[in-house]
């Protein structure tokens, strides 16, 4: 068991085909070009995988450099007036805004994401360095 905290629950199949997880019990499931199935499940709650022992597990957590962080969390949103389809974006991806927004007014977000958002703004004002991030050193 891990005391890391999910960001990112992905695999890689050998035909390079991601599954990424998003939620908690959002199953994906695969069969693979070389006829093996692929599956998923657990969003950033828990992990569970298939194990053919060719894929490529792409688990991302709070706890690694927030360049990998930011590239992989993923945010669920439907736009401004809320009336899009769901989409899924990339924390290196949302404007500034919108992330202080989600941090305002989303009282329901989890703390790891909670925590990434803010490291995010620390990243984006005066971070040179993950231990700087963190911390919110200005430099």
């Amino acid at each position: 068991m891990s005391d890391k905290t999910i960001i990112h629950n992905a695999i890689r199949t050998p035909d390079g085909t991601v599954l990424e997880s998003n939620d908690r019990h959002d199953y994906k499931e695969y069969v693979d070009a070389n006829g093996k199935t692929y599956m998923i499940d657990g969003g950033n709650d828990y992990i569970r995988c298939s194990a053919n022992g060719d894929e490529v597990f792409l688990t991302v957590y709070l706890e690694d450099s927030h360049d990998k962080v930011r590239e992989s969390m993923k945010w669920g949103t439907r736009g401004k007036d809320g009336k899009q389809p769901l989409r899924y974006v990339a924390l290196k991806d949302m404007n500034t805004d919108h992330i202080q927004a989600c941090l305002d007014t989303q009282y329901q977000m989890g703390e790891r994401y909670r925590a990434a958002m803010k490291n995010e703004l620390n990243y984006r004002t005066y971070a040179t360095t993950d231990t700087d991030i963190i911390a919110g050193n200005k430099l």
